[in-house]
């Protein structure tokens, strides 16, 4: 494999490029003096973020040629704001043609204002390029007072964690399990009302009974009220009991029902007792519809009896078969299981609105990418929330650098044309698994105490990238300066890349930092996607952590 990173030419070499440039531009000398002339320049050349330059063509031509100057957005990578329209100026039979463009940039950098291209009668004449100045806010270091440059001082790493956040989803959590605790799983103390309903037919008859005796009734002369209360509680009692339908049954058709069990060995209950309670019955129908009031005796007597029928009633009635035992604790268990699971669907429907209301808030509070990354999990996420980054030195000369995992070293074998210029390459780097997130450090010595063309070696990155399949690459160009004062080159921008083992151009961004001397040169190579934010800050952290030495 062939990696070519630098173009670094020997002396011999470097002779020749200049001999053929001097060629190159013999053609231009003459150019100026022919007509038509042309002439091209901006009012300034430096400019802070958002302000304006005017580009100025300057064209001589005679009355009868045909001009067309450039338009729309020809003047990339800046912005055309305004096309004015053309001065003409008549003198000495020439014509002379103004053509001024309003440009912009609203991002600090150094930008090459490209060369613009103007047909004369069908043949194509070129503007002179010019380097533009983009600053941010300028420093004026006269009015504001300067200080000395304070030690390095070791800083305590600040928490970012919202303890009062999480101490509140804390205590939210805390109080929705008393919650769900106490109204779902706990076992509850049963009421009276619940008491009675949990005991057995025969008991709870009894037990009501007793009550009836205590009532209030008879003597506040309610006989259809006592009636009523007494026939309920014996009809009830056959319904659960007996298994036959009480309630809802007439007078003749519940003793007809009595007596079909007894006729068919069901239910071992004798004639008397049947005719004793249907007697009863008789009497509590007359009370009830025909206002009959018997004596208060009378009344009492038929609540004693109704307890003597409940008492032969249940022991009239077969004992339960094994069988039937087991159907019952079947039913039982089947009981307890239905509300062992209606407490376990209880809590899930209130975990999962817990849950969601909490990704709601999340997603309102960090965002829908932050929170969908935490999730699902994020490659350069991660990177970035590595607990310890590695602070190591690189090759040599050495480039200190802070990176969220170590460098490994790759290995390079260097053509044997380059040799000659080339003493030693050493290139390490780190590349994520999924993405374009990379981290490259390379550290080069020459065979000659020459200095390192950084711009030629940037050149032939982006050349090398194109080659691979990236387009529309677009590089500006800054000066960079690391903690201790060493100056370098900073060459970013952005681009359609090609992903590893993917055909497919994404959209991308790079950031290159050069560094160089007699003999030597470094270069940090960083490259992420564009809509990659996490990678962004940790481009940021690792750019601000680059450190050098200068000397081999």
């Amino acid at each position: 494999m062939k990696i070519k990173f630098w173009n670094i030419e020997s002396t011999t070499s470097l002779l020749k490029r200049y001999a053929f440039l001097c060629l190159f531009l013999l053609p231009f000398c003459g150019f100026s003096q022919s007509n038509p002339a042309l002439k091209s320049g901006v009012d300034v050349k430096e400019i802070k973020i958002g302000e304006q330059i005017n580009f100025i063509i300057n064209l001589s031509i005679e009355p009868t040629d045909q001009v067309i100057f450039p338009e729309g957005q020809t003047f990339a990578p800046l912005e055309m704001v305004e096309s004015f329209a053309i001065d003409t100026v008549l003198e000495n039979s020439k014509l002379t043609l103004l053509k001024k463009y309003a440009l912009t940039q609203f991002d600090s950098g150094t930008y090459t204002l490209p060369q613009q291209k103007i047909l004369i009668n069908e043949k194509i004449f070129a503007t002179d390029s010019v380097r533009i100045y983009v600053n941010t806010v300028p420093v004026d270091t006269i009015a504001q007072q300067l200080y000395d440059i304070k030690d390095i001082i070791n800083v305590e790493k600040s928490s970012n964690i919202p303890w009062l956040l999480i101490l509140s989803i804390l205590l939210g959590i805390a109080v929705l399990v008393g919650l769900l605790y106490w109204f779902v799983w706990r076992k509850k103390k049963l009421t009276e009302e619940e008491k009675v309903a949990l005991l057995a037919p025969y008991d709870r008859a009894m037990l009501e009974l007793k009550k009836l005796e205590t009532s209030k009734y008879l003597i506040q002369d309610e006989y259809k009220e006592y009636y009523s209360e007494l026939t309920d509680i014996v009809r009830s009692y056959l319904e659960e009991d007996v298994h036959i339908s009480a309630l809802e049954s007439t007078t003749d058709q519940l003793i007809e029902k009595l007596e079909m069990l007894r006729d068919a060995g069901n239910l071992k209950l004798d004639s008397d007792t049947i005719k004793q309670f249907k007697n009863i019955l008789q009497t509590s129908d007359l009370v009830k519809f025909a206002k009959s009031k018997p004596s208060s005796l009378v009344a009492e007597q038929d609540r004693k009896a109704i307890e003597q029928i409940v008492t032969k009633t249940k022991d009239a009635i077969p004992p339960p078969t094994e069988e039937e035992l087991l159907l019952r604790e079947e039913y039982l268990e089947e009981l307890e299981r239905k509300n062992h699971r209606r407490k376990i669907i209880i809590t899930a429907i209130t975990a999962a609105v817990v849950l969601l209301i909490g990704i709601g808030f999340a997603i309102k509070h960090f965002g829908f990418t932050y929170v969908k990354d935490t999730f699902l999990g994020h490659p350069t996420k991660e990177l970035l929330e590595e607990k310890e980054w590695i602070t190591s030195s690189y090759g040599a000369p050495p480039i200190t650098i802070e990176t969220p995992r170590v460098l490994l070293r790759q290995e390079v074998n260097l053509p044997p044309e380059l040799k000659e210029n080339i003493k030693e390459v050493q290139i390490f780097g780190y590349r994520s698994a999924i993405g374009l997130f990379t981290v490259g450090v390379t550290s080069t010595t020459l065979t000659q105490p020459v200095e390192a063309d950084l711009k030629a070696s940037v050149d032939f990155f982006i050349k090398n990238l194109e080659s691979q399949g990236a387009k529309n690459i677009v590089t500006k160009t800054d000066e960079f300066t690391t903690i201790s004062g060493v100056k370098g080159l900073k060459i970013y921008g952005s681009g359609k890349f090609v992903v590893p083992e993917s055909k497919e151009l994404v959209n991308g961004k790079y950031t290159i930092l050069s560094f160089g001397g007699k003999g030597f040169q470094q270069q940090v190579i960083l490259t992420w996607l564009d809509d990659d934010t996490y990678a962004e800050q940790i481009v940021e952290r690792i750019v601000s952590t680059v450190e050098v030495k200068t000397e081999l």
